[in-house]
């Protein structure tokens, strides 16, 4: 199984040397999850093109500190190419925060700054994504803007008192995606939070205890992928 990895932005240069980078992130906890999987990225951030949507056998979109409204040269290729997987209803798509909210705005969805301000901490969602009842899960969450408007044909998997549209499953493609950071170390995250310390963030959103919900995200992730 080959996945590809739309690289849309960096890790900031003072964690860079440590965790590296978004798609490694994602390749090193998916590849454990997923024996036999390779990965490539695609890194558009950087000038890459964009391949075909049959380039690969699954997609993922992780986070970025752009934001989808951002005059960059990239992202409306970028929601041709969502849009072009999602015609194509074979390739299983996931997107992670910044790809979560691209996705949504490429399939008829609105996505603008919070009312509520910058998050940064372990926030507790009420989701379905892993199917079944409903539960609450806690994710590490990183983010200033988030979805408005609900896209066409989507059902809501994830929410928040103050996020609405934290995970989106697409009733018509097989196309998943997330609000929160499932790849996000406790580690990563809190270096983060004090990285940003003087800019208007939301610290410690919640204090869960280690181990709660660690790696459940990236499970479905890993499930949705391979089409179990």
């Amino acid at each position: 199984m080959k996945i590809g990895i739309i690289e849309c932005g960096p890790v900031p240069e003072a964690l860079r040397a440590q965790y590296v980078s978004y798609p490694a992130m994602f390749a090193a906890q998916l590849g454990a999850l997923l024996p036999g999987a390779t990965f490539t990225t695609i890194s558009v951030v950087n000038g890459a093109a964009l391949p075909t949507p049959d380039a690969c056998d699954a997609w993922l979109i992780p986070g970025s500190r752009y934001g989808v409204y951002d005059p960059l040269p990239w992202i409306e290729p970028l929601k041709d190419f969502i849009r072009g997987v999602a015609r194509e209803k074979r390739q299983p798509m996931v997107g992670v925060c910044f790809g979560h909210q691209i996705i949504a705005e490429a399939l008829g969805g609105k996505v603008e700054k919070a009312a509520i301000g910058f998050r940064a901490g372990m926030e507790r969602y009420e989701t379905t994504v892993g199917g079944g009842a409903p539960q609450v899960v806690t994710m590490p969450a990183s983010h200033q803007d988030q979805v408005v408007v609900q896209p066409p044909d989507s059902e809501v998997v994830a929410k928040t008192a103050a996020c609405a549209f934290a995970g989106l499953r697409y009733k018509n493609a097989p196309v998943l995606s997330v609000q929160f950071h499932p790849e996000f170390s406790r580690a990563y995250l809190s270096d983060l939070i004090a990285m940003r310390s003087q800019q208007d963030v939301q610290p410690g959103l919640t204090h869960a205890p280690a181990g709660e919900t660690d790696g459940i995200g990236m499970r479905w992730i890993a499930a949705f992928l391979s089409g179990r």
